[in-house]
C-alpha cells in the first residue's frame, strides 16, 4: 500500500507496524525508478516529497534523494540512499 504524506503528521502514520518511507522529488530520475519498484511491493510505503516537506527532509538528514527510511512502530531502524532493488528493500524490511 502506497500512501503519500499530505497534512497528517508522519509520527501518526508510522506509529504501528513496519513502514518504508521514501523521500523523493518529482523531478528526480532515480526516484521515479524507485517508485516503479515500490509499486510492486506489498508493504506499508509512505512517500514524502522533499520539495513540499522540507522540514521532514531536514529532520531525517536527507541530503540526497531518493533516501529510504525503514521504521518499525514509529522508530527509525535503517536508512539507505539511492536506487535499490525490490529484493534489497524486502530483505531490509524483513530484518527489522
Amino acid at each position: 500500500m502506497i500512501k503519500y504524506l499530505d497534512n497528517e503528521k508522519l509520527e501518526d502514520v508510522i506509529k504501528e507496524g513496519k513502514w518504508i518511507v521514501d523521500f523523493y522529488a518529482d523531478w528526480c530520475g532515480p526516484c521515479k525508478m524507485l517508485g516503479t519498484v515500490l509499486e510492486t511491493m506489498n508493504n506499508n510505503i509512505l512517500k514524502i516529497n522533499v520539495d513540499t516537506h522540507e522540514e521532514l527532509a531536514v529532520k531525517f538528514g536527507v541530503m540526497s534523494i531518493p533516501t529510504i527510511c525503514f521504521f518499525k512502530d514509529g522508530d527509525l531502524k535503517n536508512k539507505i540512499i539511492g536506487f535499490h532493488s525490490k529484493e534489497e528493500l524486502e530483505k531490509i524490511i524483513n530484518d527489522i
